[in-house]
């Protein structure tokens, strides 16, 4: 029996915006804001119900690929989350606007898996059209095609300018930021939308500070595990962690014959559960041994984002209350609540041994994947030191251990050859060329043969959209 972990394609999109503004070091309403801004302005221009749907779905989005370029973004940048809410805000020092010479490739990431959520998610053509050419400008002097206008979709122009005006406005001033929009027209955006904009502006902001009223879900129900495809896409090494530790921890509830909808929360949670991961730089998350104080506080924090985010989305706000639990231990060591004893029920003591056991499982960029018994040794070493409930320990060793039922479809999913999948499966977790070659003995030029193949039927050019459109296929 399969879990349902289908939600409402509005409380997806909400979550997909929240990770979105985490990841770019903005307020996790940043996207809501823009979608509000990005609605009137195109009302404002005469646009239909469509159009404004449409221009919502693109704002809502825009940062969705921002999780599948935060390595390079570190790289360039040293944070990726900082880095990027600078960039934003223009206030980037003289390197980091060197460095922001050298972003086209990570565009290209960024457009290529936002591009594939929304065609995952069926938003249809314009949604996807606009969110994978969302950094083309009016000029030409945008990326990765540098498209001139007309070519530039126009929800693109709706969406960036509703952007610049939510998120200047906030670092620098109305008066500053509308200064630096107008200078931007037929640049940026067209000059006749910039000054629709700039009319309107102070009713607009005005108009943001009061709540936006509830709307009833009447849209589709969408898959929960692309939530955690995109989540765990920040971290290369983490690809499919979310979706193989809610198979995980389902399996270890029913061993312990909890409730089917316990269960169901269960699974949810977990795929849910490392939203607030977007939160902290990858370096933090790349840091072999003991963290500094302040980048450990930075990690205390994620389960506190997961549920202060969820709490805000109808859909997910029991799943997010009970991810929040996931890094809570026994003894009261745990964080964010240091919460311990009997304040644990059962479905928050299975869910933090279910993380920790795939977490040991797990190959880390400094240290090789525990095997089975060694994880299963120091689990149990951890639970009677106090941390873990015991029972639950043995539940999850238990389900893992019985992982290895037969697959209901061959590797691949029938459209890529064994070997492809094999590769596939080595470049998602973040292997090279070179490293791939050297495990399965063959030539790095073999390899590049494969991946170009696995792109090709992908319809994929990034490792990140053919990861996470191989993970919602179901092919690794």
């Amino acid at each position: 029996m399969q879990v349902n972990d289908a939600v409402a394609l509005e409380d997806a999109l909400l979550a997909l915006a929240m990770v979105g503004d985490l990841s770019m070091g903005q307020p996790i309403d940043q996207s809501r804001r823009t979608a509000r801004l990005a609605q009137w302005l195109m009302q404002a221009s005469g646009g239909d119900q469509a159009q404004i749907a449409a221009v919502q779905q693109v704002a809502l989005l825009r940062w969705s690929g921002c999780t599948a370029n935060a390595e390079g973004f570190m790289r360039l940048l040293g944070d990726d989350v900082g880095g990027r809410r600078d960039m934003l805000a223009h206030t980037l020092d003289a390197a980091g606007q060197r460095a922001m010479l050298r972003t086209t490739p990570l565009a290209v990431v960024h457009c290529e898996v936002a591009g594939e959520v929304a065609r995952t998610l069926a938003l249809g053509s314009d949604v996807e059209h606009g969110l994978r050419h969302i950094f083309e400008c009016y000029d030409g002097s945008g990326r990765p095609l540098g498209l001139r206008h007309p070519d530039v979709p126009q929800v693109v122009y709706q969406v960036v300018l509703a952007g610049d005006l939510e998120i200047l406005s906030r670092a620098h001033g109305l008066e500053a930021a509308l200064e630096w929009i107008v200078a931007q027209g037929d640049r940026r955006y067209p000059a006749a939308l910039v000054a629709t904009l700039s009319r309107h502006a102070t009713d607009w902001l005005q108009a943001l500070r009061t709540p936006e009223v509830a709307q009833p879900r009447t849209g589709p129900e969408v898959p929960l595990t692309l939530v955690g495809d995109v989540i765990d896409l920040k971290l290369p090494w983490l690809a499919g962690y979310s979706r193989q530790a809610a198979n995980l921890v389902r399996d270890a509830g029913r061993l312990w014959s909890l409730p089917e909808p316990r269960i169901e929360l269960l699974a949810k949670a977990a795929l849910i559960h490392g939203l607030g991961r977007a939160a902290v730089p990858n370096r933090v998350w790349s840091t072999p041994g003991p963290l500094l104080d302040g980048d450990l506080e930075s990690v205390r924090l994620v389960p506190y984002w997961t549920h202060r985010a969820c709490s805000q989305i109808d859909g997910l706000s029991e799943a997010g209350q009970l991810a929040a639990y996931a890094y809570e231990r026994l003894d009261g060591s745990g964080y964010f609540r240091a919460l311990g004893g009997e304040a644990l029920q059962a479905e928050h003591r299975l869910l933090s041994a279910a993380l920790a056991w795939q977490a040991l499982r797990a190959e880390r960029p400094w240290r090789a994947a525990l095997d089975d018994d060694q994880a299963a040794r120091l689990l149990q070493d951890e639970a009677e030191q106090g941390r873990f409930d015991l029972r639950a320990c043995q539940a999850v060793i238990s389900a893992a251990h019985g992982e290895q039922a037969p697959l209901t479809s061959k590797p691949g999913n029938g459209l890529l050859s064994e070997r492809e999948t094999q590769i596939l499966q080595r470049i998602s977790g973040g292997a090279s060329n070179k490293e791939v070659a050297r495990d399965l003995g063959i030539s790095p030029s073999t390899v590049r043969t494969h991946v170009e193949s696995v792109f090709r039927k992908l319809q994929c050019s990034t490792r990140a959209a053919a990861t996470l459109k191989a993970l919602t296929l179901g092919m690794i």
